[in-house]
């Protein structure tokens, strides 16, 4: 079994994204799931930090943890450090925590080293539970080095790189799979496909916007076999289940510049050719698009609300054939 740190405010959907990577994830407290396996993929995701081989869950107290810790067979050598961590309105001393349990570790025999440690001991608060963990692994958490105003071409808007994604490892983006958005704007969903491994494709109505995301897929070292055309979502130029993943992010609150299409035309139009093109759909927009989806055909997984700010809230749907 293994600990997973989640990070943002929606669990769920932070658990949603983690079922990328691991196996049976399940909630256990705010921030906290446990999973029965994990794979390396953990590393690509946005909104979990960590994954520990789990050690055991108990009551939210040093005590608890200690007497844990204690009864816990430990099976490795070499140093060792442990970082405790309160999760969001959890009242815990952290540093006494680790001293606690770093004294349990140092009576069994292990060397502290806080610096390079051999093995790291995570030990998580949360609401009323404690879970321990020898760290396993953790996300790359180079985000801020990628906001979209620095992009070689930026347009207002722009979704966050965390949530792009999130996006695209629900859609199934890694290595050896074809992630396509067919409107793809400046090309934030595909960026974060192609580092993580996918092939990204995308379609944007608009000229300027091709130019802009092939421009910015390049700045990150996509691979030739990317990249982003002139079309449209309703007409897609790509053969029947040629695309493992679709992502898109609807039009807010505007009529379609496509054909003179009405919004609601445009977004069943695009939700029927993904259908048409991949097994697996992801749409975001300023409402839901369910019922749309479910006329194209769709089986609605999950679906999400993400609040932005005052006036914007985001629907995130998980789609299946």
């Amino acid at each position: 079994m293994y600990l997973l740190e989640l990070g943002g405010e929606d669990d769920g959907f932070a658990a949603c994204e983690a079922e990328s990577a691991a196996t049976d994830v399940e909630l256990v407290a705010p921030g906290l799931a446990r999973a029965t396996a994990v794979t390396e993929r953990v590393r690509h995701l946005a909104y979990t930090h960590r994954a520990s081989e789990l050690v055991g869950e108990t009551d939210a107290d040093i005590d608890s943890a200690c007497a844990l810790l204690s009864a816990a067979a430990i099976d490795r050598e070499g140093t060792v450090a442990v970082r405790a961590r309160a999760v969001r309105e959890t009242r815990i001393s952290t540093q006494e925590a680790e001293r606690e349990l770093g004294g349990i570790l140092v009576e069994r025999g292990f060397s502290v080293d806080l610096d390079d440690p051999d093995h790291e001991l995570r030990a998580v608060f949360s609401d009323d539970v404690c879970m321990l963990g020898w760290l396993e692994t953790e996300s790359k958490r180079n985000f801020g080095t990628r906001m979209p105003t620095d992009r070689p071409f930026f347009q207002p808007g722009s979704m966050h790189p965390l949530l792009a994604r999130a996006l695209a490892n629900i859609a199934g983006a890694r290595e050896g799979t074809t992630i396509l958005d067919p409107m793809c704007g400046t090309g934030g969903v595909l960026i974060e496909a192609a580092l993580v491994g996918a092939r990204p494709l995308g379609v944007d109505a608009q000229e300027k916007m091709v130019r802009g995301a092939n421009e910015n897929l390049e700045h990150y070292g996509s691979d030739s076999g990317a990249g982003a055309v002139r079309g449209d979502a309703t007409h897609l130029p790509f053969p029947d289940d040629s695309i493992d993943g679709v992502v898109f992010d609807a039009p807010y609150g505007r009529q379609s510049k496509i054909a003179n299409l009405e919004l609601d035309d445009l977004v069943a139009g695009a939700l029927s050719e993904a259908h048409r093109v991949a097994s697996r759909t992801v749409i975001v927009g300023d409402r839901s698009w369910t019922d749309e989806a479910r006329d194209a055909g769709w089986t609605v997984e999950s679906e999400f609300e993400r609040r932005v700010h005052r006036s914007l809230t985001r629907y995130i749907a998980v789609l299946s054939r």
